[in-house]
């Protein structure tokens, strides 16, 4: 029988370094494909950030979401020479003007002023990147929505940092969240429901959320954190979390947890960082203790 003939592939077309695809065999330029990487190299981490020629990400933490350029206070040229007095002035009115413009309208000033708000909330309670940005644009929306007409820009502000706080899954309660904005717990309240009012789905504080946040603040070990979540998770079956407060029955938790390990920490230290009373704390107790059939020696 005849043999078959086998075709010859094909060889892969050659990349330059200019970007073209070249045909090996023949050397006619078959196309061009865009170079993804940069046109410069680097070699340390120095070199890199000076040659890069993009600026930070946009985010919703900044009124013109940062994609606005900015004139620096450095007063020297490009040859990183010093201004005369003549250029500085000029400068100077430049920068000025570059800031007004920035700011344009009432409903950017109120939003610039809100953000850097929502930004020092953050600080004072240590909130992770992600409740700010969340924050952000839920204040965005209602200010769209001209929802904060009337209303103190600092409420506000408390009432988007605690619905992004439930949203992201975080233990804040509206105490802390009113005594980081210095607004009263009501005024937090009151924002927080009209900023909610149907627009989200506010997921239920759950008491495991509130766990780690107390092992943290009482320099627990993990293994008073670990019985905590094992504790929590019985009686959720037993159906004894329903109707009680997520922070009460946390802290009571905790504090089997921490007898049981021998690391004491008494039910006043708990409650202090729990934001309850110590009657609250007694009374989950006893039925925690009942119902999960724990032997106790104080």
């Amino acid at each position: 029988m005849p043999k078959q003939k086998t075709k010859d592939k094909k060889p892969e077309p050659i990349r330059t370094p200019e970007g073209e695809l070249v045909d090996p065999t023949t050397g006619e330029v078959l196309g061009y494909e865009m170079s993804r990487g940069p046109e410069w190299r680097a070699f340390d981490h120095e070199q890199r950030e000076k040659r890069t020629r993009i600026g930070a990400p946009s985010t919703f933490t900044i009124h013109d979401k940062g994609l606005s350029t900015m004139i620096d206070w450095h007063d020297r040229d490009i040859y990183g020479k010093k201004l005369s007095p003549g250029q500085k002035a000029q400068v100077y009115r430049m920068r000025k003007w570059q800031r007004r413009t920035r700011v344009s309208d009432a409903i950017e000033r109120n939003l610039s002023y809100a953000l850097s708000e929502m930004s020092k909330i953050t600080d004072k309670l240590k909130l992770p990147k992600n409740v700010l940005e969340t924050s952000s644009v839920i204040y965005r929306k209602a200010a769209k929505e001209r929802l904060i007409r009337g209303r103190t820009v600092q409420g506000m502000s408390a009432g988007a940092i605690y619905l992004a706080c439930r949203q992201c899954g975080l233990a804040r309660t509206l105490r802390e969240v009113a005594e980081a904005s210095n607004v009263s717990r009501k005024e937090v309240g009151r924002s927080y429901r009209l900023l909610v009012d149907g627009r989200y789905f506010v997921p239920p504080p759950k008491p495991s959320q509130y766990i780690t946040k107390f092992s943290s603040q009482l320099t627990m070990q993990g293994k008073v954190e670990e019985i905590s979540h094992k504790i929590l998770g019985t009686a959720k079956k037993l159906k004894l979390t329903v109707g009680k407060s997520p922070s009460g029955v946390a802290a009571a938790s905790s504090y089997i947890a921490s007898v049981l390990t021998g690391e004491k920490k008494t039910q006043r230290e708990i409650a202090e960082i729990a934001n309850v009373t110590e009657v609250t704390i007694r009374n989950r107790y006893k039925e925690l203790v009942e119902r999960l059939k724990f032997e106790i020696s104080l």
